[in-house]
């Protein structure tokens, strides 16, 4: 049978993974709305494959976690928990700043999307090391 404890931790770090895609997805869009109603006349924002690198990792990164989470071990724990935080932490400064850029829409969204779930998720890590 299958312990549910690591299961609902995997599944908690997967809420804010799910979060920043759909944030990232909006502020895409909202750009995208931003660019043709000023009619082109906004500055393209172009992407260096260095850049294009860097964001799909980032991205790709949120999987790791939950499946730390499923690994079980003491070890692995401690790693859920240095990288889910690292990603909590930079998904929400970069998040906040990049919407006080673009407007207060993305900000809440952020704070909603990915920062409210990863904090539960920190927290339920913290939980499940320390009894542990």
């Amino acid at each position: 049978m299958i312990e549910k404890k690591p299961v609902k931790l995997a599944l908690a770090w997967l809420v804010p993974a799910v979060g920043a895609a759909i944030f990232v997805t909006i502020q895409c869009f909202s750009y995208l709305n931003d660019y043709v109603r000023s009619g082109g006349m906004m500055q393209a924002i172009t992407f260096g494959p260095a850049a294009l690198w860097g964001v799909s990792i980032f991205y790709g990164a949120w999987v790791v976690p939950p499946l730390l989470a499923l690994a079980g071990r003491r070890a692995s724990d401690w790693a859920m928990l240095a990288l889910g935080g690292l990603l909590f932490t930079m998904s929400t400064l970069a998040g906040v700043s990049d919407g006080l850029r673009d407007g207060g829409h993305l900000v809440a969204l952020e704070l909603l999307a990915v920062t409210l779930p990863g904090a539960v998720a920190l927290i339920m890590s913290w939980r499940h090391i320390r009894s542990n």
